[in-house]
């Protein structure tokens, strides 16, 4: 089911274009201005529909949507993970069938396991040769799925457009992650009408981010944290990336500094509090500094806020943390909660 939305209709709404020409409106549409990849057979109608809108822009450089080419499609998934870290944006790559699409499993993987935004378009092969062991053909829905948030198989011309635009939504809400849209070849040979807006409809999903986003701590919850933090003597926060993809860290610091709360990092959280700071106790972990893991082991009440105990960090589980007597863990992500490390209390926001 694809939703229409109340927004103001764009300027190119009702123009007939292919279905590469779609994708390409789409990508700027949602304020991409640099893709990466690397070209092939079954994805050549998106890159020439790609020249073709950066040429109609020659001399309005800032508008255009920037290629970076680089080795091979692991490079580039990298690449649009690492600018999707440094400008907090959904990163976006772009690879041909097959090889090039099972090139981008490890970091479609990467980005999934550190919660990083990004947006797979791959070609495939027509959807009359899908199923029959095509040239170049890979079974790209499947394999995605076991490390993807989600996976997009566009067989319904008509729900391209939404499928494009409506990966970028949930690559970037609630818990951020890859998404992946394999697209046949005929698909953007086809030619429609661009409508300029519309989503494809998750009845579930909506549901649950309309949940998480309306999350909010009661007051007797409020009682039982507050009052777990006063029994305790040696409190300490354990600040993980959900801090940073939140941009919570200006609010994490202030709750450090008003109860003189040390804080340390997972390697994902670094930068969540100032590293020159008194009440910063760095990096944990088995590649961290020895004086942040004696903390945790002396602490008797340990805050975790948006990390997940990763074995990197929490090692042998049972001796994590051995002297707290409460441990709080705060995530976007429910099915972190008790996943590793039973709790005390916990919030889901």
């Amino acid at each position: 089911m694809i939703a229409q939305s109340n927004e103001k209709t764009h300027p190119l709404a009702g123009r007939s274009m292919t279905g590469a020409e779609i994708i390409i409106e789409t990508l700027a549409q949602e304020g991409v201005d640099r893709v990466f990849g690397y070209t092939g057979g079954y994805i050549l109608p998106v890159y020439d529909a790609l020249f073709r809108y950066n040429a109609e822009r020659e001399s309005r450089e800032d508008e255009q949507v920037q290629l970076i080419v680089p080795a091979n499609e692991q490079g580039a998934g990298f690449m649009a993970a690492g600018y999707a870290r440094a400008s907090g944006k959904v990163g976006v790559f772009i690879v041909t069938s097959g090889p090039g699409a099972t090139n981008s499993v490890t970091p479609i993987r990467d980005c999934m396991a550190d919660s990083i935004p990004v947006v797979l378009i791959s070609g495939q092969v027509v959807r009359a040769s899908i199923g029959t062991d095509a040239f170049q053909e890979a079974p790209v829905y499947n394999l995605m799925s076991a490390c993807a948030k989600h996976v997009f198989l566009v067989e319904n011309p008509e729900e391209l457009e939404a499928s494009v635009r409506t990966a970028f939504e949930i690559a970037r809400s609630g818990r951020p992650g890859p998404v992946v849209v394999d697209i046949p070849r005929d698909v953007q040979n086809w030619e429609g009408i661009f409508k300029g807006s519309g989503k494809v409809r998750f009845r579930g999903y909506e549901t649950r981010m309309k949940n998480l986003n309306e999350a909010a701590l009661s007051e007797d919850d409020c009682k039982v944290f507050f009052e777990m933090l006063r029994k305790s003597e040696r409190p300490l926060i354990c600040a993980g990336g959900g801090v940073i993809a939140d941009n919570a860290a200006p609010r994490l610091r202030e709750f450090s500094e008003k109860f003189g709360i040390p804080v340390v990092t997972t390697l994902m959280g670094i930068g969540a509090v100032d590293t020159r700071s008194d009440l910063s106790l760095h990096m944990l972990g088995m590649h961290g500094m020895a004086y942040a893991n004696y903390a945790v082991m002396d602490c008797d009440f340990l805050i975790v806020v948006g990390a997940r105990f990763e074995d990197r960090v929490a090692g042998k589980v049972q001796e994590f943390a051995p002297g707290a007597k409460y441990i709080a863990h705060i995530d976007i992500d429910a099915a972190e909660i008790g996943k590793v490390k039973g709790v005390s209390w916990a919030h889901v926001g």
